[in-house]
């Protein structure tokens, strides 16, 4: 076994060995290896423990870690992205399978992109006819784990589930401070879950293994889904709104979405197979999917409360400062939308302050906000809105007097502004409620009043 050394190209099969779970420490262990190399094992903590497991409810939890262990292997996968995946202990069926490779493909969308590989056709889970009951419902109580990012979406859905009286736990995973900053921020219980990736996995990214964006989200999907299987709660809760749906344009290429696993098909995809193969009364969605960014952003200006604590920001997400400016590097494109997203529903000041200063007033930021707006070059690999969202709000601005001068505002209306089609550039169109969207019947028509006003 020492004598194995991770050569990318000769690699030929990706395995996931097994997943095992100790209920009296609440740690999972998921384990994967290259061909017959080192076993790479990742270990998941839920706070809580011992379990209790019996019956359906251990069932439910097995079959949660499974569809762990299938997700959470797109970390090693990507490593080699060798021609063959084994799965050493355990079966899966056709339906289980066509998931994954929709999962795997798009997910990995802008890694292939940017490391020149094409996976369409190469990813090929094995899978065998597999007779399982449909799930049952595990009578689980009314709760929802409510995941948490430090931005201001997640921030929206607590406060709406808030309003309409549903008991949630504020969750997340890993160490950041700020997210647990944030967390605290909100007075409700939390959650903090652990995750730790392989040690090998450094190494090989040492020696030459791809490397590239992964579709995080439904990971931490299915880390949460366990978790709720575990704690017997029956609401996994997202905030990703309908602009995730929408990707990158590349000419050439076509439509590359660095956020697919926070879209709508994704979201889709693994809510309706939670119901159907872990628990019937398990329902996973995102509160935000019928509103763009913009109204999410209309929203989270209503409430000052997590002005000094929330950000968005990617880049300074490790640093945890005193002063907005230091929650904010000003120069990402998340920084750019945010900035821009909340200008029209916020006073100039408050806004200022947040960031510590005014980003569109800096002609050094030309460049971020044109690709925002999708004028001279394409949507940025980020989690930020349409560009017609964009343009909208930069409208909007033009047409304020407190705004209209700030350098890139005063541009925008003398430069982009009469090459546009002035009927698309009005935010009210922007603001519309949509239709889809897992949010159970019941909340929906709790929070649609709250999502229109």
């Amino acid at each position: 076994m020492s004598e194995w050394k991770f050569q990318r190209d000769a690699i030929n099969a990706f395995r996931f060995v097994r997943c095992t779970f100790d209920a009296d420490t609440g740690v999972a262990q998921l384990v994967y290896a290259f061909d017959d190399g080192p076993e790479l094992i990742e270990t998941i903590t839920v706070p809580g423990a011992p379990f209790v497991l019996e019956g359906e409810r251990a069932g439910a939890a097995q079959q949660a870690l499974r569809l762990l262990h299938l997700i959470a292997g797109v970390s090693y996968y990507k490593a080699a992205v060798p021609p063959e995946i084994r799965i050493d202990s355990y079966a899966i069926d056709a339906d289980t399978a066509a998931m994954l490779e929709t999962i795997y493909v798009n997910g990995l969308g802008e890694f292939a992109y940017r490391n020149g590989l094409n996976l369409h056709g190469r990813i090929r889970f094995p899978h065998e006819a597999v007779n399982r009951p449909a799930a049952p419902a595990l009578g689980l109580r009314e709760h929802a784990l409510v995941a948490i990012g430090g931005g201001k979406d997640s921030l929206v859905s607590i406060e709406a589930l808030r309003a309409a009286g549903i008991g949630q736990t504020v969750t997340w995973i890993g160490g950041s401070q700020l997210i647990r900053a944030c967390a605290e921020r909100t007075d409700l219980p939390t959650l903090n879950l652990g995750r730790a990736l392989a040690p090998q996995l450094f190494d090989f990214n040492r020696e030459g293994a791809w490397n590239g964006h992964i579709p995080v989200t439904v990971l931490n999907s299915a880390i949460m889904v366990f978790a709720a299987v575990l704690l017997g709660v029956d609401q996994v809760v997202f905030s990703n709104e309908r602009s995730a749906s929408y990707g990158s344009f590349i000419e050439g290429t076509g439509e590359v979405n660095h956020q697919w696993s926070k879209g709508w098909e994704c979201e889709r995809l693994f809510g309706d197979y939670v119901q159907r193969e872990i628990a019937a009364d398990l329902h996973y969605y995102s509160l935000l999917r019928p509103l763009s960014e913009l109204a999410v952003a209309r929203q989270f200006a209503k409430t000052d409360r997590y002005d000094a604590h929330f950000s968005s920001c990617n880049r300074n997400f490790h640093i945890l400062g005193e002063r907005p400016a230091n929650r904010w590097c000003g120069v990402c494109p998340k920084c750019h939308f945010v900035f821009l997203a909340l200008a029209p529903f916020m006073p100039k000041p408050r806004l200022v302050g947040i960031f510590g200063r005014n980003l569109l007033d800096d002609p050094g930021q030309t460049a971020g906000y044109d690709a925002l707006l999708e004028y001279q070059d394409h949507k940025p690999f980020e989690c930020v809105g349409e560009g017609r969202e964009s343009r909208a709000a930069m409208a909007a601005l033009g047409d304020r007097p407190e705004w209209r001068e700030d350098a890139l505002v005063e541009r925008f209306a003398r430069e982009i502004r009469p090459q546009l089609d002035e009927a698309e550039l009005r935010i009210e169109p922007l603001l519309v409620i949509d239709d889809e969207h897992r949010i159970p019947a019941g909340l929906w028509e709790r929070l649609r009043a709250r999502f229109a006003a």
